[in-house]
């Protein structure tokens, strides 16, 4: 399959496909913000509304507007997000809620970072879309505070036993080198000490000798022969590369860009099916059966993760292993999660690439992988052509 084939394909998917879903289905304009639970015509099963995806949905509407067209019914769909998040989504303490009622009563909140990190997603490419100065100045604001609690989550609420095994994880500094990232924009050097300190704490968890990048680690970067320890999340690692190697070009840094090239290549090769197709959701790093029951489903976050970073490496390498893995992706995916019927992709299958739920939206899925994959996907396939 030539590549030049495919931006066609991945423009429809997400303008014609996807993102009419989402802009159908999900837009509350009574109250603000965005459903989540949408079955798979995209019926409501749930009113309940999800911080992370409320934050994720608005930064995506915002991003289409400010970087494919200025289309005004984006702008209001951005407008509506960001107006719910800002008004009701935080406390007064600055935590953000997790779930909500539709009209915006609090319903849960997480120990962890997370929310905030989606609510500044939002905040600052709603403020390059409105021109809403305050919503920059409170998103930086905010990553200031969420990077004094991602070193001690304690003041997220986070309790600490004494039997623990001192540990730190792959998700707290790629999602922050992520974070910074989009609030920067074209000014990244504002924030070099900081990235640099994501890099250095996302490289304990690469180890080269076992070509594994591990979800868990000491604070120094030593493995942890634990359940939790040897537990792998290829998606994860192979989201996290990409994080990388934009940083890796900024930089200008070989050595990083190499490094972000592997995190994906060996992931990869471990996380696929080789059997069945398709991406495992975890795996143990020495072969044990993994804990989690839902290990060896197919899961689409993953797949659209791996869509992009393989991508992203051939724009690097010109290597035909980086093109094969991303074609071996796009057709897995597009066979399995896209639904020809209503639009959207499914997000769960089992090993053998069958469909277990048939919902759209989910506490966990909403418009943000898919769509941002797709757009992703589509700006460097016009590059490369």
């Amino acid at each position: 399959m030539n590549l030049s084939n495919l931006t066609d394909i991945y423009s429809r998917e997400l303008f014609d496909r996807v993102i009419p879903f989402w802009e159908k289905h999900s837009v509350d304009r009574v109250n603000g913000g965005f459903f989540n639970c949408l079955d798979a015509d995209g019926a409501l099963y749930d009113t309940k509304k999800y911080m992370w995806l409320n934050g994720r949905q608005t930064w995506m509407f915002s991003k289409l507007y400010n970087s494919v067209e200025q289309r005004p019914e984006w702008l209001e769909i951005a407008r509506l997000g960001a107006t719910f998040l800002r008004s009701k989504a935080r406390r007064d303490d600055n935590r953000v809620y997790f779930s909500m009622t539709q009209e915006g009563k609090p319903l849960q909140l997480q120990r962890k970072i997370f929310s905030e990190c989606f609510y500044i997603m939002a905040l600052a490419e709603y403020s390059r879309a409105s021109g809403d100065a305050s919503a920059m100045q409170e998103a930086k604001n905010m990553l200031e505070l969420v990077w004094e609690w991602s070193s001690d989550l304690s003041k997220v609420g986070r309790p600490s036993y004494e039997g623990e095994t001192p540990a730190q994880s792959l998700a707290i500094p790629m999602i922050l080198l992520n974070l910074i990232e989009e609030v920067a924009g074209e000014n990244k050097d504002e924030y070099r000490s900081e990235v640099d300190e994501c890099i250095r704490r996302m490289l304990l968890h690469v180890h080269p000798a076992d070509k594994t990048v591990y979800e868990l680690v000491t604070p120094d970067g030593g493995f942890i022969d634990s359940i939790e320890g040897r537990l792998l999340n290829p998606g994860h690692a192979i989201e996290a590369g990409w994080f990388l190697q934009h940083w890796a070009q900024h930089l200008k840094r070989d050595d990083l860009s190499r490094t972000a090239i592997d995190m994906v290549r060996w992931s990869y090769e471990r996380g696929w099916d080789k059997e069945k197709g398709g991406i495992y959701y975890f795996l143990d790093s020495k072969g044990y059966s993994p804990t989690p029951l839902e290990w060896d489903m197919k899961l689409w976050w993953p797949h659209c993760e791996a869509l992009y970073a393989h991508l992203l490496n051939y724009s690097i390498t010109g290597d035909e292993y980086d093109k094969n893995a991303f074609l071996q992706v796009h057709e897995y995916a597009f066979s399995h999660f896209s639904d020809p019927e209503h639009g959207e992709w499914f997000g769960y299958l089992n090993r053998n690439g069958e469909v277990t739920h048939r919902f759209k939206g989910g506490p966990y899925k909403g418009c943000f992988h898919v769509p941002r994959a797709l757009w992703l996907v589509w700006n460097k396939l016009k590059e490369i052509k």
